[in-house]
């Protein structure tokens, strides 16, 4: 066994875990590399048999095109049930308010989204592609992480996970957040992508785009960007490392075409790619902070 099968079966084993400790599981998947993995990885631990959870999108509605027709392209392959709960509803009943200005992003209003879907079908535990290696905040978060009844991350109620023992036990309302691949690092899951040959949307991908660079980053060029005079529209040729909101996910200049090529630029990278995410880049605890009001 090489280092991937290792990682692998901790993955299948977690996976598994969940399906025998909770009633209703649900595994949350964005459409990008890393929820794209764990619906290969679930395939590995059920088939033949049908997934013992759906799968549920929150949707921003300011999506990369490409990663909805990935998704619904997938979800016809494999044959499961997904969910989808959207942040436009959440707006219209006057749940969130959506933000203004030249940087406003739906981003953060996901949370009240993903709640309320959590509460509507009464999930008791949702399954997250969240890794270790991202972010300083999912860096002390367990795989097992408990959220209570307001969906909110205590990070000093966390428990201990001695020789991979996790427990699930929870009370009425609160429910766990589990991350599988969180021991996986951004390259783990290339190679692992690269000899599983797992398919992925093509913004993954060097391709030319129109861009616009905001805050010094490299912003696809969309209507809810709120494109003004002082922008300057350039078409590059540019992939992105991370998939979220396009009006938080930024893109990095790049040629790589092949998965050796994406591969390479990782091993040569110094910044985590989660540095593409604006999001992370409103304080120095941004995740933390969202991650405690319920963030995925």
């Amino acid at each position: 066994m090489d280092y991937l099968d290792h990682l692998e079966a901790e993955a299948i084993y977690i996976l598994r875990e969940v399906a025998g400790q909770f009633e209703k599981p649900a595994l949350l998947f964005s459409g990008g590399k890393d929820s794209i993995t764990l619906v290969h990885l679930a395939k590995k631990a059920f088939r033949p048999g049908k997934f013992p959870f759906p799968l549920v999108h929150i949707d921003t509605g300011h999506n990369f095109p490409e990663t909805i027709t990935f998704r619904d392209s997938l979800i016809e392959d494999i044959g499961e049930k997904l969910i989808v709960g959207y942040v436009q509803d959440s707006i219209d009943q006057g749940k969130v308010v959506e933000q203004k200005g030249k940087n406003a992003s739906r981003n953060a209003l996901q949370t009240v989204t993903l709640l309320d879907t959590i509460s509507k079908h009464g999930f008791d535990a949702c399954i997250g592609g969240a890794r270790r290696d991202e972010e300083k905040a999912r860096a002390k978060e367990r795989i097992f992480s408990v959220r209570d009844e307001f969906g909110q991350w205590d990070p000093k109620r966390q428990r201990p996970e001695l020789w991979s023992i996790f427990n699930g036990k929870i009370n009425k309302g609160e429910n766990v957040r589990v991350f599988p691949i969180s021991n996986w690092t951004e390259l783990d899951v290339w190679n692992y992508i690269k000899r599983e040959q797992i398919a992925l949307p093509s913004i993954y991908f060097s391709h030319e785009r129109e861009v616009i660079t905001r805050n010094g980053q490299l912003m696809a060029a969309a209507s809810f960007l709120n494109i003004d005079a002082e922008d300057v529209v350039e078409r590059k040729s540019v992939r992105f490392r991370t998939v979220g909101d396009m009006t938080c996910t930024a893109a990095v200049d790049s040629t790589a075409t092949e998965l050796d090529d994406i591969i390479a630029e990782i091993k040569a990278s110094t910044v985590s790619e989660r540095g593409a995410r604006m999001d992370d880049k409103v304080s120095e605890a941004a995740m933390e902070e969202r991650k405690k009001q319920g963030y995925f």
